[in-house]
């Protein structure tokens, strides 16, 4: 993808300054010009600018106040005061205020171009930065060796090489932001946002404001201006998760979008070009919901270009070992957990369990089990008591009962041997003492045998 020039807004209210600047640049760059603070935020907030180049000297609201009107309404905005020699007291201010260089008149191409450079480098560094903490934080890489995790990876790198929309299906927690991430972190837009916005998590009527922005006064409460996640995602990569909890009002407007590229922020009618590859994702069947009338077919048709799908946990149970030793050693460390072993009977039943939550549940009953046991091992015993009661496809219910009778037996009966005492009968069962406690609990024992 080559995409579009990067384009720079330059500020100053000295034509022969404006006319120098913008001619050093547009080799380079796709430049606009301003010479009021003013017509420089309607430039911003009207169309994409990618670089902030101002004088600070300026009529009316000078660049400090430009620049603190500017990171309100775009953060991400780099901007780079230019500053004359008696106003380097100022360009300071300015650094502290948010911008991210600044350059001492007066300069010639070579230094401007260099200043430029550096400051697009700066950001291009920020944001990979972020996007690296959102991908640990939020995100785990796509663990696993099962073929169909193999085939997905596949799928993958063929898809991320172009700017197609993709359509990711598959059920809650299976991992389908992690295949939308992996698609942005692969492609050419790698190095621009990659925004997220769930459908199903927002109120209808709020969905449409987030996806577009809106103007300040708007709407009751809209205090100052915003943009939207279409916008924010502009030379990137926008990932619509639960698309299919979408209203048909909102699916309309953003069919338009994707169509011409062009929106309009809520409250406004001035249009903003906005180039951002679509990654949609749902747990729905959006076939049945066309036919029940809850989604249009056009846009089905625009977002499914090319389907991937994501298979539950429990139909690629070979990955289970993997993502539970992943996630022990990941969340164990976070927790400053020493290392723990899950043995292999252990493993057996988080491999036999169904898993109706997918790899989220794993993943929190993993954290679980870490943060609630103690010794240096994950026992059966320790999965049993974490799993619920009906665990799917574990072994029927009278397997079950008879094998916690058993259980419950062996325990009372060395606990008799060892008149109650616990330490004694744990280190004989071989079990951690805290988890032998729980045990006890667990099958109510008490002196006299009763439960």
């Amino acid at each position: 993808m080559s995409g579009p020039k990067i384009r720079v807004l330059v500020v100053d209210d000295e034509p022969s300054v404006l006319l120098e600047t913008a001619a050093s640049l547009k080799r380079q760059y796709d430049v606009l010009t301003a010479s009021r603070a003013e017509d420089a935020e309607r430039m911003v907030s009207e169309q994409r600018v990618d670089l902030v180049l101002t004088d600070l000297r300026l009529p009316g609201k000078d660049g400090i106040a430009l620049l603190t009107a500017l990171k309100a309404a775009r953060p991400d905005l780099p901007v780079v005061p230019m500053s004359g020699h008696g106003s380097i007291e100022e360009a300071v201010k300015a650094i502290q205020l948010g911008a991210i260089d600044f350059v001492e008149k007066p300069f010639g191409p070579e230094r401007l171009q260099v200043t430029v450079e550096r400051a697009l480098e700066l950001k291009a560094l920020q944001r990979e930065n972020e996007q690296l903490r959102s991908l640990a934080s939020a995100a785990d890489e796509m663990v696993g060796q099962s073929r169909v995790l193999e085939q997905i990876r596949s799928e993958i790198a063929k898809v991320a090489k172009t700017d197609a929309k993709v359509l990711i299906t598959g059920e809650s927690g299976a991992g389908k932001e992690l295949i939308a991430r992996a698609i942005h972190r692969q492609s050419a837009r790698a190095r621009g946002p990659f925004e997220k916005l769930n459908c199903a998590a927002l109120p209808k009527d709020l969905v449409e404001s987030e996806l577009f922005g809106y103007e300040k006064g708007a709407f009751t409460g809209a205090m100052q201006m915003k943009r939207g996640r279409l916008e924010a995602s502009d030379l990137g990569t926008l990932f619509l998760d639960e698309v299919g909890d979408m209203s048909l009002e909102t699916q309309a407007k953003f069919l338009r979008a994707i169509e011409t590229g062009e929106i309009e922020r809520l409250g406004s009618t001035k249009t903003i070009s906005v180039d951002a590859r679509i990654v949609s994702a749902t747990n729905k069947d959006l076939g049945d919901e066309i036919k029940e009338g809850r989604f249009r077919e056009d846009l089905f048709y625009r977002l499914n270009v090319v389907p991937l799908h994501i298979p539950p946990l429990r139909a690629r149970r070979d990955d289970i070992p993997l993502l539970v030793t992943h996630f022990a050693s990941r969340i164990g460390a976070e927790h400053g957990r020493g290392p723990r072993v899950v043995t292999p009977e252990a493993m057996k039943r988080l491999s036999e369990y169904s898993w109706p939550g997918n790899v989220r549940e794993l993943k929190n009953l993993i954290e679980r089990l870490l943060i609630m046991t103690d010794g240096d091992s994950i026992g059966p015993g320790d999965v049993d008591d974490a799993l619920p009661p009906d665990a799917g496809e574990g072994p029927p219910s009278e397997i079950k009962a008879a094998r916690d009778k058993a259980e419950r037996d062996a325990i009372h009966g060395m606990l008799r041997e060892c008149q109650w005492n616990v330490s004694e009968a744990a280190r004989r069962l071989g079990m951690d003492r805290g988890y032998l406690h729980r045990k006890i609990k667990r099958y109510g024992l008490a002196r006299d045998g009763g439960a």
